[in-house]
C-alpha cells in the first residue's frame, strides 16, 4: 500500500520546524485581547509570574506590597507582575490564479512563508487565522490556538490551489468586517491588482492591525526574458494583448514595474506598516529566519 506525503514534509521539513521553535511573532505596538491568554507581554500586570519591585505609592493595591520587605527594611514595595495577553495572528495569503507562475513557483513559496508564520504563532499560543484571497475570501482555518492544531493548518494550507481571478478590495472588505479583534496582519501577496492595491489595503490599514506587507515575485517576473512579436494572456481573465517585444519595452517594463512596488511600499510606510519585497529565487528559509526577523515582524 502506498501512503500520502505528509503535508508537514511537503510545506515545512522537521529540521526547519526545530528551528522555527526559536522565534516568536512581535508586536511594535501594544495590542491586548479581549480576554487574558497565555502569551506574556512586557507590560506589568497581575499574573502569577514575577518580574520586578518599586517603590509604594498612595493608592497602590496593599495586596502587593512585600512584607516580608518591609520587615527587614522599614520600607514599602510593591511587587510587580509580567502581565499575560492574547495575541491575534492574521495571515492573509493570495491564492489567485496570478500566484500560479514562475521558477520557483510563486504560490508555493507564499503558501510556506505563510505556513512558517502561522507555525511560529501555534507553537507560542497566539490565535493564529490563515485567510485565503481570490475572488473574495476562498477559506481560512478560523481562529486556532496551540501546537495540536498544526498538523490542521498545514492541511489547510497544503490543499490551496491558486484559482480565480483577484477581487482584493472585497477580499480586505469581507476580512475587516469579519475580524474586528486587534492584531498582526500579514498580507502575503504579489499585489498584481488590476483595480489597484490602495482601496483594499485602506481596510486593513491604520491603528486596529499591526500591518505587514509581504511581495513576492518570480525571476520571470523581475527580469523577463522574452522578444520578438508575441500574444500575451493575463493568467486570471484571459485577456489577450498583441505586443512585439523589445529593449526600449523591456527598459519601460521594468521602469513601471519598479514603481509600482516603491508605491506600494510608500503606502505601507505612509500607514505605519511595513514592507518587505522578495524574488522567489532568495530561499524562503532565509525570507523566514532573517528578513522577516529584521523587519520586525519576528523576533
Amino acid at each position: 500500500m502506498i501512503g500520502t506525503t505528509p503535508p508537514s514534509t511537503l510545506l515545512l521539513e522537521p529540521s526547519f520546524m526545530a528551528r522555527l521553535d526559536q522565534l516568536d511573532v512581535m508586536s511594535r505596538k501594544l495590542l491586548a485581547g479581549k480576554m487574558k491568554g497565555e502569551r506574556r507581554s512586557k507590560r506589568r500586570g497581575q499574573s502569577v509570574e514575577f518580574a520586578d519591585y518599586r517603590n509604594y505609592v498612595i493608592g497602590d493595591d496593599l495586596r502587593f506590597i512585600d512584607w516580608n520587605i518591609y520587615a527587614r527594611l522599614d520600607r514599602l514595595f510593591l511587587k510587580l507582575f509580567l502581565e499575560e495577553e492574547d495575541l491575534s495572528l492574521y495571515v492573509l495569503l493570495d491564492v489567485s490564479k496570478s500566484c500560479d507562475y514562475g521558477e520557483p513557483n510563486k504560490s508555493m513559496y507564499l503558501k510556506k512563508v505563510a505556513a512558517s508564520l502561522a507555525y511560529i504563532g501555534l507553537v507560542n499560543y497566539n490565535r493564529v487565522n490563515v485567510v485565503a484571497m481570490s475572488d473574495g475570501i476562498v477559506g481560512e482555518t478560523g481562529a486556532l490556538r496551540g501546537r495540536k492544531r498544526v498538523p490542521q493548518m498545514l492541511d489547510f494550507i497544503q490543499k490551496l490551489e491558486p484559482t480565480g481571478a483577484s477581487h482584493f478590495t472585497e477580499a480586505c472588505r469581507r476580512f475587516a468586517l469579519q475580524h474586528r479583534q486587534k492584531g498582526v496582519c500579514v498580507v502575503l501577496s504579489d499585489f498584481f491588482v488590476k483595480e489597484g492595491f490602495e482601496n483594499g489595503l485602506r481596510y486593513v490599514a491604520g491603528g486596529k492591525y499591526d500591518l505587514f506587507g509581504v511581495q513576492v515575485l518570480s525571476p520571470q517576473e523581475i527580469n523577463p526574458d522574452l522578444q520578438g512579436d508575441l500574444k500575451l494572456r493575463d493568467m486570471e481573465d484571459d485577456d489577450l494583448a498583441e505586443v512585439s517585444i523589445t529593449q526600449p519595452l523591456i527598459k519601460q517594463y521594468k521602469a513601471n514595474l519598479n514603481s509600482y512596488c516603491l508605491a506600494l511600499k510608500e503606502y505601507f510606510t505612509r500607514r505605519g506598516g511595513t514592507y518587505l519585497f522578495s524574488s522567489t529565487s532568495v530561499p524562503f528559509d532565509t525570507l523566514v529566519l532573517n528578513y522577516l526577523r529584521e523587519r520586525g515582524l519576528l523576533g
